[in-house]
């Protein structure tokens, strides 16, 4: 399978619908400690959207409601997984991703069989506290000579500046949260990263 490069991470449905029309084709929806009944409408809403602008809708975690909402894509973090009945995943016809931060990670990984394996922080993040220095862009080159045409996700401190040298070494996909929802005009930087992540694309393959 293939990833649109510019790969969105929102944490409600409202930066979905704000954002997703402008031309965000790969959006993931992550959303933590919400009541059940409040998760499936977020879903659902979601799932709507991401339907009327030809966007993959990803869910974060909640992989039974991911089933029971009609998402066909779930992301899971190696927590996640190691609990996760893949089987079952499988079976209802979800695609999976996974997150991976080391070697023994990415071994979890693969042996689930996923459709898309993550790697991070590529960079220094604000999003979160990781425990995992920095990648770096060696470590994806690596992580791509691995995992061969599996698609590979690069996720941690990215930017525009930034776009075409992941790409350049072996990520398919570029994820992107805190540089575009916390921009004073996040409509403005997801259209400035649609363009700059399509561009750097064009000319690596040139």
């Amino acid at each position: 399978m293939k990833l649109d490069p510019f790969y969105l991470i929102v944490d409600s449905v409202e930066w979905i619908a704000r954002l997703v029309p402008l031309g965000v084709k790969l959006v993931q929806l992550r959303i933590k400690d919400r009541p059940r009944t409040e998760l499936c409408a977020e879903i659902r809403r979601a799932v709507a959207v991401c339907a009327k602008h030809q966007c993959q809708l990803i869910v974060n975690d909640y992989r039974r409601l991911a089933i029971e909402e009609g998402c066909g894509f779930v992301h899971l973090g190696q927590e996640d997984l190691a609990t996760a009945d893949l089987d079952a995943i499988r079976a209802r016809g979800l695609k999976l991703g996974v997150s991976t931060h080391d070697e023994r990670e990415l071994e979890i990984a693969l042996a689930a069989r996923p459709d898309y394996i993550a790697l991070g922080p590529v960079y220094t993040t604000i999003l979160k506290p990781m425990k995992w220095p920095p990648q770096g862009l060696t470590r994806l080159s690596e992580w791509k000579s691995r995992i061969g045409d599996l698609p590979l996700v690069a996720i941690g401190g990215l930017n525009v500046e930034r776009i075409e040298g992941v790409l350049a070494h072996g990520a398919d996909s570029v994820a992107v949260v805190t540089y575009v929802l916390r921009h004073e005009d996040p409509q403005l930087r997801t259209k400035q990263w649609i363009v700059a992540t399509a561009q750097a694309r064009i000319r690596i393959l040139q």
